[in-house]
This record gives structure tokens, C-alpha cells and sequence, in this order.
């Protein structure tokens, strides 16, 4: 077959090359410590699928740090926190059985590179429909090399991972007619997240306005509106009111004088000001342009120029425009991920009707996109995932050599061996991936929640790890804060008195474990003094 099809045979050998090297550079950041929020998510999720499979469906202590009752009216977190309220992921449980076999982190890690570079195959079949086997592989090869793809990819385990594989299998089944595949991967799609159903409300509008099936269109467009409406304004807060109070507020709280609001409260908002609206989708008006240049780059910016890009990729990328956030605008966000099948497809069909177009010198211009979009997200060091050879900051100078990276990443693991499997701990942010195999983990400096039966309590132990802060903190303002926090903190603990009280067990490198209602170690306080 391959000897028939060398087009394809590449395509393989691309996806295998993607899949390993991704593979190699989120495993090397995981274990060796070199990324914040990537282990804390990591650690979410991480924990919801551990919880998941002893029968406590989206359990997560971590997750309920993160709730409106936390973070607003100050209660403890809750062990049995479900993360349903947050976000409504069930198509998560699809992949609780790999997780079964890999039970880590790293596990949900080699996942997500997995789902990635499978939907690139996905779409190299369904550009095939269309186009010589040539044309297809260069699709394929810009997906790759998009930054809206590999800095998602080389991010956090994310459930957006599973939204390439969907929509590009559901664009297939729409092209082949294959109804029965179509409506059940439009339903795991929404099944993806809440907001999900965007993607999919854009393919209905265009399949409804391009006329090219308008009963389809209108039933898809329907039913994503009516499931993002019914699952955020009924379903979600039946588990918490995380929705209205937290994150409608905090993405598009600008359009609202409140500080709860529903999504039908806030889609009246939005079209209460058109003018306000058409105000946050152009401004600021350089990030916006860079953004959406960057999304069509590796395509040779034939998005920019087909219509129907234009409406396949409209109501996800108005989502990402009109969001409150200084990273509203980042291609390693999941968010990007979004914009990515109606651009692509959009692209598939102005190939269609530009045939002639494909010639040797376009041929070239999209291989010079294709490398340069590659090269260029390489360079930003996408989440952090090339510390190892790109500086973390240039101005001022914050580079960590690999070699001390892992020394570091070794000290940490040799405190993570004292603690044992089933007690409750509080880390820093970096370490709770690497401890989320457990039914209550925080982040320090949060020492306290409520356990399944709604008493507190206190963690048994903490590990806090002052020398990344510390290195990092020159060109990192959250770093410098998280130092000062968590040294004040770690010096409230020893000093304390009664069930507050900590003792001070190991020190190594800068990285304390804390141990609740035990003396201190002599020379571990001797270590600790001589480091402050």
C-alpha cells in the first residue's frame, strides 16, 4: 500500500516525527520540573481522571481551589469539589480507559499529543476528497507546523485536545454523507466542553447560508446554540455556581454591569452594544492583526482571502476577540485550537475552486509559510516547552542550563519519596502535577479544606520549592509574589502553635518539606536559616 501511495507513506512518517518529538519535549518539561501552570493544570486533570476512576466522577480538590466559593466568600475547598460546575467535559471519560493503563500526568501528556496528531491524519484523509495526494500532505504539514496547533499541543493537558479529532472526522462524515458518524461526532464535540458548541454553530451557518445542505446546517446550529444555553444555564449549576460568578464575569464581564451573569444574560448584553462589540473585536488593533496572521500563516494566508473561512471560523473567532484576558490573544492557549477547522476547511474549499492556482511557485510560497510559521513558533518557546536551549527572558538575562534543571528536578523527587501515597499535602504550583494521584492535594499557601464528611482539616504535609521563585523572579512579577508569599507563609508554619503547627524535615535546594505535628530537624532548620 505505501509503495502505492508515497504521499501517504510521508504523511505517516510526519505524524510519527510530530508525535515523537512533541512527546519528548512536554515528558522533559514535566519531569524536570521547568513549567508552573503546566503541572498545575496537568494536575486538575490529572486528579479529575484519578478521582474518575474510583467511582468519583470529576472530583477535584485542586479544581475546587479554583471555584467562586473559594475564591470569592473565602470557604475551604471541598475534597469532593466536581469539576462539572467549572467546565462540562464528559467526553473525558472517553479516554479513562488509557488512563487506566498510564495513571499519570505524563500519561495525560503523551494523550494529548496522541489526539493531536491523529486528527492530522483526519485531515489529511479529508483534504484527499478534494485534492492530489501532494496538496494533502502540505495541509497536514501546516497543521503541524501551526502555532494555534503545536503551542497548544506542547501546553497542559487540555480537554480542547480531543476538538481537532472531532471536527475534522465530522467534516469528513459530512462530505462522505455518512449521517450516523456525522451527528455522533457532533455530539461528542459539544460533548467536549460547554463552549464547544461554537465550532459547530459556525459550520451550521455556513452550511445553512453556502446553501450547500441548509436542513443540516440549521439542525447543527440549533442544536450547538440549544445545548450551550441548556448545559450552562441548567446543568452547570446544578454542581456549582462557577459559571455565572467566576467565569462569564472574568472573560466577558465587560459587557456587564453585574457581577453574576448567565450566558443568555450575557449574549443580550453583547447585542444590547453592537458598538461596544465591534469596538473589542478590532482593538487593540496590532495584537488583533498579529493574531489572526499568525492563524493563517502556515496556510499561505489563504483563509484571509476565502469566504467561507470566513464564516466557518466567525462565531469561535468573535469568542477569542471579545474575551477580557491579557493572554485572550495568545496562539498557546487552547482558545486557538478553536479557529483552526473552519480555517483549514475554509482553505480546503478555496483550493477547490483555485485549482489552477497550484503551480510551482505557490507550491514553494506555502513550503516557506509552512517553515516559517514552524521556525517562528519555535523561537517564542512555546510554553516554556524549549527552556532547555531558548532563554525563559532575555531582558533581564533568566536562563536555566538543563543540566541544573534536572539537578533541581532531583533534589524535588527525593523529598516527593517521603511523603506517603495517601496523605494530604500542600505544594507549590509546579509540584501538584506530580502529586495529583491523591484525593486531597492544594496548592500552598492553602493548608486547609473540607474532607468527605465536611470536617477540615489540615494537611499532612507540605513541600514548597523557593528556589524556582527565585530564579525566575527577575523577569516574572508572579514569581516574585509567589517568593514573598510563600517564604512568609513557610515562617508562620514553624512558628506556630498546637494543630498549626509545622516541622521543618528535610531541605534540599532550595525546596522544604513540612511535616504536620513533628519537631523540626535540626540541621534541615540550620539549612533553612542559612538560606534566608
Amino acid at each position: 500500500m505505501f509503495q502505492k501511495s508515497p504521499w501517504l507513506r510521508r504523511v505517516l512518517l510526519l505524524t510519527l516525527l510530530f508525535w515523537l518529538i512533541c512527546n519528548a519535549l512536554v515528558l522533559h518539561r514535566y519531569y524536570s520540573f521547568s513549567s508552573a501552570y503546566a503541572n498545575y493544570n496537568q494536575g486538575i486533570f490529572d486528579q479529575l481522571f484519578w478521582n474518575s476512576l474510583h467511582g468519583r466522577w470529576f472530583e477535584s480538590s485542586l479544581s475546587s481551589q479554583l471555584s467562586s466559593a473559594v475564591v470569592h466568600d473565602q470557604e475551604l475547598p471541598l475534597v469532593s469539589y466536581r469539576r462539572l460546575g467549572q467546565h462540562f467535559t464528559p467526553s473525558l471519560l472517553l479516554w479513562l480507559p488509557f488512563y487506566a493503563l498510564y495513571p499519570s500526568p505524563a500519561g495525560l501528556s503523551v494523550l494529548q499529543t496522541t489526539l493531536i496528531a491523529l486528527s492530522g491524519l483526519v485531515l489529511y484523509a479529508l483534504v484527499r476528497l478534494y485534492h492530489p495526494p501532494q496538496i494533502a500532505f502540505l495541509f497536514t504539514a501546516s497543521l503541524y507546523a501551526s502555532a494555534a496547533v503545536l503551542g497548544p499541543t506542547l501546553a497542559d493537558f487540555r480537554d480542547f485536545s480531543q476538538l481537532l479529532l472531532f471536527t475534522f472526522g465530522l467534516l469528513w462524515a459530512l462530505e462522505k454523507q455518512r449521517w450516523v458518524l456525522f451527528w455522533i461526532l457532533a455530539c461528542l464535540t459539544l460533548a467536549i466542553r460547554e463552549d464547544a458548541g461554537v465550532v459547530l454553530f459556525s459550520i451550521g451557518v455556513y452550511l445553512t447560508l453556502s446553501r450547500r445542505s441548509p436542513s443540516t446546517g440549521i439542525l447543527l446550529s440549533v442544536l450547538s446554540l440549544t445545548y450551550i444555553l441548556v448545559v450552562t444555564n441548567i446543568i452547570m449549576p446544578l454542581f456549582s455556581q462557577d459559571i455565572s460568578q467566576r467565569f462569564m464575569i472574568e472573560q466577558f464581564g465587560h459587557f456587564v454591569d453585574d457581577d453574576n451573569a448567565s450566558t443568555l444574560a450575557v449574549i443580550a448584553a453583547i447585542l444590547r452594544q453592537p458598538g461596544r462589540l465591534l469596538i473589542e473585536l478590532i482593538t487593540p488593533v496590532d495584537r488583533t492583526l498579529q493574531y489572526l496572521l499568525a492563524q493563517a500563516l502556515p496556510l499561505a494566508f489563504v483563509p484571509l482571502l476565502s469566504p467561507s473561512a470566513w464564516i466557518l471560523a466567525a462565531f469561535p473567532t468573535l469568542k477569542v476577540l471579545i474575551r477580557q484576558a491579557p493572554d485572550a490573544l495568545s496562539l498557546n492557549l487552547r482558545y486557538a485550537l478553536t479557529l483552526v477547522p473552519g480555517l483549514f476547511y475554509g482553505a480546503i474549499l478555496w483550493w477547490q475552486h483555485h485549482s489552477e492556482k497550484f503551480n510551482r511557485r505557490s507550491q514553494r510560497f506555502w513550503i516557506g509559510c509552512i517553515l516559517l510559521s514552524l521556525c517562528l513558533t519555535l523561537l517564542s518557546n512555546p510554553n516554556r516547552a524549549l527552556s532547555f536551549v531558548i532563554a525563559d527572558s532575555f531582558q533581564p538575562w533568566v536562563y536555566v542550563p538543563p543540566s541544573r534543571q534536572w539537578q533541581h528536578a532531583q533534589a524535588i523527587r527525593s523529598l516527593l519519596s517521603q511523603i506517603p501515597a495517601d496523605a494530604s499535602v500542600s505544594s507549590t504550583i509546579h509540584i501538584a502535577g506530580h502529586l495529583s494521584n491523591r484525593r486531597s492535594l492544594l496548592v500552598f499557601p492553602r493548608l486547609r479544606l473540607r474532607d468527605d464528611t465536611g470536617k477540615p482539616i489540615w494537611m499532612d504535609y507540605a513541600i514548597v520549592d523557593l528556589w524556582s521563585f527565585q530564579r525566575y523572579q527577575a523577569a516574572f512579577e508572579d514569581d516574585r509574589d509567589r517568593l514573598q508569599t510563600a517564604t512568609q507563609a513557610v515562617q508562620r508554619m514553624l512558628n506556630a502553635k498546637g494543630s498549626q503547627a509545622y516541622g521543618l524535615i528535610d531541605f534540599q535546594d532550595g525546596v522544604l518539606l513540612l511535616q504536620r505535628g513533628v519537631e523540626s530537624d535540626g540541621r534541615a532548620i540550620d539549612w533553612w536559616e542559612e538560606y534566608q
